[in-house]
């Protein structure tokens, strides 16, 4: 199995190019099958998520060609299967239930997986189809779904699911009548999803709000379509230039899809300059530490809780992580502690008191996020930092050690 090696105390100096996000195009890629003509897109970061997404198309009936960061799919025979063996690595695959309901009115779904970071039901998924006329059971880890066809219907999410809200997105686009999504994600992914449907000939309005309305149309077509880029791994770079003490300029970063990471991030005592087409990041004297509370967008994102937990261990003072969307993301910081962090648990919260220095250490990834805080903490430590089982970032970060390497990090992958 693949490790990284990290030798840390270099400070980060360059410009380093944002991909497209892996959580806007794995939601794209799946509406693909809604459309009755070849669609293309452009700015699709090369994941082992956006490949096996791919793979699941073509089992589902698609051709499908990638070329560099562009991304070709046609729909060619659609088939209402999607198996065990693709869907258990990648979550994301749950989202082909709605468009196959919509276009076959029948699906068998695998139970999905993914990172070990807590229980995420697909029970919000299924409620909210079922009141679109959708029936279904369980049986033998298949979701077995069902309809004569889908309507619109009148749906109130019990919490603002990004999933669930692109799983009907999806549904309604092709469904008889008006469907009126409440208590909606208001992710900028799911808004991105929302453009690319219209591009293709949906009625939706209000993406980016917690109402969203869908007027069922009779066909989607294909189109070209360009992905936004990924705001994660924006954050992500912006706490390698802070905890580093560097200087990086992000080019094609979201700023503005990041606003409650900023202010955080500002609050800290990073420093962080918009230009037209980048954003300047740069430690401004000692970090300090701040309370954080993870809550649906456009609150801060879970996806930023372990990395902005590593600057937090390397600043003046305490702060406190409390974590609301998912009951078991602190599995980074028994490692974080491994390599000299001061962090209490309790319950949902970590307390975080900063201390000098990081000392370099073996340490494992545990799921996507937390195979990046680790290596931002190699970044940081004194010593070789050992990051062992790192397949989860090859999920969710583009040529992660090329990027940082040519922005002066030393840093190696070893193959296993």
């Amino acid at each position: 199995m693949d490790k990284l090696l990290i030798e840390g105390g270099v400070p980060l100096r360059g410009e380093i190019r944002i991909s497209g996000s892996k959580n806007a195009a794995l939601p794209i890629l799946m509406a693909c099958l809604l459309t009755d003509g070849p669609v293309n897109l452009s700015n699709v970061p090369r994941l082992r998520d956006i490949f096996t997404t791919l793979k699941l198309l073509e089992l589902l009936g698609c051709d499908t060609e990638f070329t560099q960061d562009r991304v070709r799919v046609a729909v060619r025979d659609l088939k209402s299967e999607a198996p065990y063996e693709l869907v258990k690595t990648m979550r994301a695959s749950v989202l082909c239930l709605g468009p196959l309901l919509a276009l076959l009115c029948r699906a068998k779904v695998a139970l999905p997986g993914g990172c070990a970071i807590g229980a995420r039901p697909v029970d919000l998924h299924l409620k909210a189809l079922e009141r679109m006329g959708a029936r279904f059971e369980l049986h033998s880890g298949y979701i077995l779904g069902e309809c004569d066809r889908l309507r619109g219907a009148h749906i109130n999410f019990d919490f603002p699911t990004v999933g669930g809200t692109e799983n009907l997105l999806m549904a309604a686009s092709l469904a008889e009548g008006e469907t009126i999504l409440e208590n909606a994600a208001r992710e900028p992914e799911v808004r991105d999803l929302a453009e690319f449907l219209n591009a293709c000939g949906a009625r939706i309005s209000g993406q980016g709000t917690s109402i969203i309305r869908v007027q069922g149309v009779s066909s989607l077509r294909g189109c070209d379509y360009r992905v936004m880029p990924d705001r994660i791994e924006a954050g992500t770079y912006m706490a390698a230039a802070a905890v580093t003490d560097g200087e990086l300029l992000l080019r094609d970063c979201p700023f503005h899809e990041l606003d409650a990471v900023v202010f955080k991030l500002r609050e800290m005592g990073v420093w962080l300059e918009e230009s037209d087409d980048a954003v300047l990041v740069r430690r401004h004297g000692r970090l300090v530490g701040v309370d954080v509370t993870t809550q649906p967008y456009p609150g801060f994102p879970t996806d930023m809780q372990a990395q902005i937990m590593v600057l937090m261990c390397l600043s003046e003072g305490a702060g406190s992580i409390q974590e609301k969307i998912f009951e078991n993301r602190f599995m980074h910081v028994l490692e974080l502690v491994r390599l000299g962090a001061d962090i209490r648990l309790k319950d949902r919260t970590a307390v975080v008191r900063g201390v000098k220095g990081l000392a370099a250490a073996p340490v494992m990834a545990s799921d996507l996020r937390a195979s990046a805080s680790l290596v931002l903490a190699g970044l940081a430590a004194r010593g070789v930092t050992e990051v062992q089982r790192i397949y989860h970032l090859d999920r969710g970060y583009e040529r992660l050690e090329e990027k940082l390497s040519a922005v002066g990090a030393r840093i190696t992958r070893e193959k296993g």
